[in-house]
């Protein structure tokens, strides 16, 4: 069993500390605000600062929003840098830009410690759930190291490459789950505007070629009206930004990445930021002056 820190108890975070516990391990916890009294319960040791998370655990996993927020918790005066030593090694499970994590990894390395790139994918649900799929960058020999912390978190676990490929993964997932709930509810609102059921067009279509993940949960939600979230669109829309800017740094064009942005800018705009990803298609049925629910 190991010493274990973990930085960031939101949402995501702390179910992910609370399968860490579980499995054996002594973890060490430091959060903005007040830690989940489950995580206390279960017999987290709670910290003052990510520094003295460092100086105690030999790996430490952060978990927060956005690129500033990681730099923030890895470098401030009072961040785990601060208390980090040799051999020890930095896991950052956020999902923030792939440029910025080269850089911070560099600068970890520089003290004589390993850094990965870890970001996940599967939500809350999948946190609670520890069916997380974790896209990791870095050195094979770190990994190694971590990786039975990773099995108790989630499922699919893959070594992409170096330090900022979890990243550029984890970008890439996003842009396809986006693209393809705009596919889903062009589809479904189509078929409702030209009077077919959306529900059973949706079972229909899950017996075909265009099956997928997000037609089976997504389209249910959009039938159903169920736009509680389970991945809030602003934290979607966080997710697009880097992938846009990464195009930008690239030179690669990503018009229909950019689309979907701009859709989900709108619903921001009608209020929608706190909505599920998949209340995407309320854009839509705003220009088409129809609901698939209708």
């Amino acid at each position: 069993m190991a010493n274990i820190g973990f930085i960031g108890l939101g949402i995501m975070g702390a179910p992910m500390a609370g399968h860490l516990i579980a499995g054996g391990h002594t973890v060490f916890t430091y959060t903005r605000g007040n830690t989940p009294g489950a995580i206390l319960e279960a017999g987290a040791r709670v910290c003052a600062t990510g520094a003295e998370v460092a100086r105690q655990a030999d790996i430490i996993i952060t978990m927060v929003p956005d690129t500033p927020h990681v730099e923030d918790a890895l470098f401030s005066a009072n961040g785990v840098a601060a208390g980090l030593s040799a051999g020890k090694i930095v896991v950052d499970m956020s999902s923030i830009s792939p440029v910025a994590t080269k850089d911070f990894a560099r600068h970890i390395n520089e003290l004589g410690c390993e850094y990965l790139d870890a970001p996940v994918s599967g939500g809350e649900v999948g946190a609670k759930a520890a069916t997380l799929t974790i896209m990791v960058g870095g050195s094979e020999a770190a990994f190694a190291k971590v990786k039975s912390l990773f099995e108790l978190m989630g499922k699919n676990i893959t070594l992409v490459g170096g330090n900022g490929d979890g990243q550029i993964t984890k970008v890439a997932n996003q842009i396809i789950v986006a693209l393809t709930i705009e596919a889903v509810g062009e589809a479904l609102l189509l078929a409702a505007k030209a009077g077919a059921d959306p529900a059973k067009v949706r079972q229909a279509l899950m017996g075909g070629f265009a099956n997928s993940r997000i037609l089976e949960v997504h389209g249910e939600r959009m039938v159903k009206r169920t736009f509680d979230p389970g991945f809030r669109i602003e934290l979607h829309q966080k997710d697009l930004n880097l992938a846009l800017t990464t195009g930008r740094q690239l030179g690669v064009s990503l018009p229909n990445t950019a689309t979907a942005q701009e859709l989900f800018n709108a619903c921001a705009a009608h209020g929608g930021a706190g909505w599920d990803h998949s209340a995407m298609v309320r854009a839509l049925e705003k220009m088409a002056n129809f609901e698939i629910g209708q």
